[in-house]
């Protein structure tokens, strides 16, 4: 990790885009923006994507972010609510691609387990763990600014760590003596 890193937070919505950015200096983060892309007065889907997709660069362009923390979709039961989402995802994603910045996905229950040490924890709780964690004031009416605001610190407390899944291993041998069944041999 360099000395100094900026690190911009996205909740992806087609009616509410969250979004908040920190600064880390010498491993020590501090708040510079939050805000939210309200998105509810279009109609047009594909309009929605475009606003999306420009006020994501306009953030990069901005704020020049080292890395992009996005919240990954969640999986519910209107399978159209959840195209959309993911469109609305794909495009901020894009718009970090195209400026060449690294973006990682944080499921909500990672989120929200990295702020508040509670993966099932409400959006409130969230707001007010950020409130306490970055000293901010005040809160705003919508919480989806604080949920883009999470991803970033979420990013931050996940920085130099390698996402492993299950049982860790010391090297090949020790994985293929724990699974012999999935090794196939010559």
């Amino acid at each position: 990790m360099g000395n100094e890193k900026i690190i911009l937070g996205i909740d992806p919505g087609t009616t509410i885009m969250g979004f908040g950015l920190i600064k880390v200096v010498n491993k020590k983060m501090s708040f510079l923006q939050l805000n939210e892309l309200q998105l509810s007065k279009y109609d047009d889907h594909y309009l929605k994507l475009k606003l999306i997709f420009e006020r994501t660069i306009e953030l990069i362009d901005t704020y020049h972010p080292d890395e992009i923390a996005i919240e990954a979709p969640f999986f519910g039961k209107n399978v159209q609510s959840m195209l959309k989402l993911g469109r609305a995802q794909g495009v901020a994603m894009a718009a970090g691609l195209s400026r060449e910045v690294s973006i990682t996905e944080y499921s909500p229950k990672k989120i929200k387990m990295a702020i508040t040490g509670n993966g099932n924890a409400s959006k409130e709780q969230v707001a007010k763990m950020l409130q306490s964690l970055l000293q901010l004031k005040t809160l705003p009416k919508n919480l989806d600014a604080t949920d883009g605001l999470a991803a970033a610190v979420c990013h931050f407390y996940n920085m130099g760590r390698v996402a492993t899944v299950g049982k860790s291993y010391t090297g090949w041998a020790s994985f293929v003596k724990d699974n012999e069944k999935r090794v196939k041999k010559p």
